[in-house]
């Protein structure tokens, strides 16, 4: 099964739980904290295994979870990491963050991988917090948690030239014919439900990658069938060949083919319609194919165009000779712009508070990642904790900001699920 976009929700390990813990020894008077830290929670990295073809080992996946770091313990016991999530993909999968429609990674490389959500850090043990002026603390931290998110992973093909054009055009033909591809031919459509990949070689040993894409018809960029599924795969190909029946063995018009395909192709993306396209004239053994091919060249005198019959083997090698000089001239375009990728965001906080305060009926509702996180890393058993995470809270002027904004002592105020009352 070809399986080429999936949706998964991944979730990091969290950090195991610092420890509270002091030492217990015979004859040892005043034993000090020895609460060990938490280990880290496991990672979720994707990487590349140039093996797959297909995203269908992903396709029942629809959660990912890592494990938790293990906890500390007493007698200075550090918690074990726990081990990472790796997860295989094929070469040309791309990773999307949905919640911020960002790209986290583009694997275009046979040896990139990306940590697509960190595992939280391990909680500190009350052994970390000792201080000269409290060298014994009571109270440890909680594991942070994992990173959640929701991601979609896009299978887009390297090929050096991708093949598109209706059904029953000859595609398929074409390519089993120059490369060691073997699709599956007939002469009904839809012959081909998935895209096939074929290593083109040339007489001076250099040699090029080819995709014939399936699936195109009018309204291919709407939805309608299999072609927008399939258009995503000539993104990265520097050439697009439009395979057009000139002998109209189908009963249809040649140019008004060739216009339905380009039609698609720019409703699907205006970066793929810039890209350089040479038209094959394929069938050119059927009895109105010259007829025809001379009325296309009148519409479209500057088309690159090569007059080819795949079953008497004419023109083939002109077409690949031509494709092998035109790639050595051409650059990879980059699929993504800077502004789309998530490792270029920068996040400044100098002038702006890492929280909002808002107030919801009767309720003050504080909402930011760091007050979150410390709030699921505190451990509210434990009275030295909860007194060191109003000290926090008051470090980071929330309590400021509460009262500028109106807040009296004995509101309600909410992090998270939780209630909490407004007090000195």
């Amino acid at each position: 099964m070809f399986v080429d976009e999936i949706t998964l929700k991944v979730i990091a390990g969290s950090g195991g739980d610092g420890c509270t813990s002091f030492r217990r020894e015979k004859f040892v008077p005043m034993g000090g904290p020895d609460g060990g830290n938490g280990g880290k929670g496991a990672d979720i990295i994707f990487k590349v295994d140039e093996g797959l073809k297909t995203l269908v080992d992903l396709k029942y996946r629809k959660i990912i979870k890592g494990d938790k770091g293990v906890n500390g313990k007493g007698s200075n016991k550090y918690g074990s990491n726990a081990d990472d999530v790796i997860i295989y993909v094929p070469l040309g999968t791309t990773i999307s963050d949905l919640d911020t429609n960002l790209v986290i990674k583009d694997l275009i490389n046979p040896d990139d991988e990306v940590v697509v959500a960190y595992g939280g850090r391990g909680g500190k043990g009350n052994k970390a917090f000792a201080t000269h002026d409290n060298p014994a603390p009571k109270f440890s931290e909680k594991g942070e948690p994992g990173e959640i998110k929701l991601i979609k992973c896009e299978l887009k093909m390297l090929a050096d030239v991708g093949l598109v054009g209706l059904p029953s055009v000859g595609k398929s033909t074409l390519i089993s014919m120059i490369s060691a591809a073997r699709p599956k031919i007939a002469s009904y459509h839809f012959t081909t439900l998935s895209p096939n990949l074929g290593v083109v070689k040339l007489k001076d040993n250099s040699s090029f990658v080819m995709a014939d894409l399936p699936g195109l018809i009018e309204g291919a960029s709407e939805g309608v069938g299999l072609g927008d599924k399939f258009l995503r795969h000539a993104m990265r190909t520097k050439i697009i060949c439009h395979v057009i029946d000139m002998g109209a063995s189908e009963g249809r018009c040649p140019t008004d083919d060739y216009e339905v395909i380009r039609k698609e192709i720019l409703n699907y993306s205006d970066k793929l319609s810039r890209k350089k396209e040479v038209i094959v004239a394929s069938k050119m053994d059927l009895e109105n194919a010259q007829a025809n091919l001379e009325l296309f060249k009148k519409k479209y005198p500057d088309k690159v165009i090569f007059p080819i019959s795949a079953i008497s083997n004419t023109g083939l090698e002109s077409l690949i000779n031509y494709l092998g000089e035109e790639i050595k001239k051409l650059d990879n375009d980059e699929l993504y712009q800077d502004e789309e990728m998530e490792s270029h965001l920068i996040f400044t906080f100098k002038e702006e508070k890492p929280y909002t305060i808002k107030k919801d009926g009767n309720i003050w509702v504080i909402e930011g990642k760091e007050i979150e996180k410390l709030f699921n890393m505190t451990k509210f058993n434990e009275d030295e904790a909860v007194l060191r995470f109003a000290r926090k809270l008051k470090g980071m002027g929330v309590e400021d900001e509460l009262e500028k904004l109106g807040a009296k002592r004995g509101d309600e105020v909410q992090i998270l699920d939780y209630i909490f009352e407004f007090k000195e």
